[in-house]
């Protein structure tokens, strides 16, 4: 599937800029998928105003291809059947993205699967290729476009990503079926290398740049990022967010992405009050990402704030050693005390019946 067979509002909205949430799993307390609450989770995110969703992706647990829980095609199926219904009854385009892992054999098999299940783009993991060259990952990364259209993902080491070179973005940028980019490497150098791969390759319309920089999602999101490139100076913007972040308080997201692109626009009245969620939200995610502990209760984290406001039942992961760290359940309650303008609960309230039909 090439990316021009894309319907025009879903191509159109990713440009512009959306809030994409990376949703999590949803389980019981035998571990098990919990189909009523996972559907909840993405009538939430359409009912937020979020633009898409991502699904299997390493918020949904890695785990899930793993043989014996064999939870990716049922999540994806779900996923998709779940954002079709609610499409034909609001109206609202939204864009279903499919986290693509593993060596090029798997991420094709889930890219044709992803395709056939009516997922518009794939979400590429280059962490089974932790120590390939850089032929191959392109190699790799062409293949799986031919398959479908790609987003690349620049993730960062510590939850399982590698350092990728300019040089490896800028020929990245030249695959035609690359549709965007998420950057999500937390280092402002690396961000701007593939600002700039993006630029220099020409792409700056075609190829739209998504933070997933967890520690500076706002600044991301106002920051003009000035190239000189051959063809002149071109000023070039990170447009939305692809974040597990935006998985919870997520109608704020969508207000605060809102904000920032009137604020990138010229309604300057935005940037003080920006410039202090900014701190504030960075402050929120190190307690929801565990920060402090290396990111080790950075799922469970996100579980925590959504069994808090209903729409899971536990803080459950496949794979039962993955818990919240100590400490970390009263640094989510700071965070809730200290920005109580942050969160969505009544908005969550007021729905929540609706979405657990």
């Amino acid at each position: 599937m090439n990316l021009n067979e894309l319907p025009v509002e879903v191509l159109k909205n990713l440009r512009r800029g959306m809030v994409v949430p990376a949703q999590p799993l949803a389980l019981t307390a035998d571990r098990r998928l919990d189909e009523r609450h996972q559907r909840a989770l993405t009538r939430y995110y359409l009912a937020a105003g979020a633009g898409g969703v991502a699904v299997g992706v390493h918020s949904t647990q890695f785990e899930i291809r793993t043989p014996g829980i064999d939870l990716f095609k049922p999540v994806l199926e779900l996923a998709a059947k779940t954002i079709d219904e609610e499409v034909a009854l609001n109206g609202r385009p939204a864009m279903k993205i499919a986290g693509i892992c593993g060596d090029t054999d798997q991420a094709r098999r889930e890219a044709v699967f992803a395709r056939e299940t009516g997922y518009h783009a794939g979400l590429l993991s280059l962490s089974a290729l932790a120590k390939a060259e850089m032929p191959r990952l392109l190699a790799h990364c062409r293949e799986i476009a031919k398959e479908l259209p790609i987003i690349g993902f620049y993730l960062q080491p510590a939850v399982g990503g590698r350092v990728l070179s300019y040089e490896f973005w800028r020929q990245f940028a030249e695959i035609e079926n690359v549709l965007a980019i998420k950057i999500a490497p937390f280092n402002r150098y690396q961000t701007f290398d593939v600002v700039r791969a993006v630029a220099e390759a020409g792409r700056e319309n075609d190829i739209a740049l998504y933070t997933g920089n967890d520690d500076h999602i706002v600044l991301d999101l106002l920051t003009p990022f000035p190239v000189r490139t051959s063809h002149g100076i071109k000023e070039m913007h990170i447009v939305g967010g692809l974040l597990g972040h935006w998985c919870v308080w997520t109608s704020k997201a969508v207000e605060l992405l809102e904000k920032c692109h009137c604020a990138v626009a010229g309604e300057h009245q935005w940037l003080p009050e920006l410039l202090t969620l900014a701190n504030e939200i960075t402050d929120s995610n190190a307690a929801f990402f565990d920060a402090a502990n290396q990111f080790h209760g950075c799922i469970p984290g996100l579980h925590e704030v959504l069994r808090h406001q209903g729409l899971m039942q536990g803080i459950w992961c496949l794979n039962p050693t993955q818990n919240l760290s100590p400490g970390q359940r009263e640094e989510i309650d700071r965070v809730y005390a200290a920005y109580p303008h942050l969160n969505d609960d009544e908005f969550v309230v007021g729905h929540l019946d609706q979405w657990l039909r």
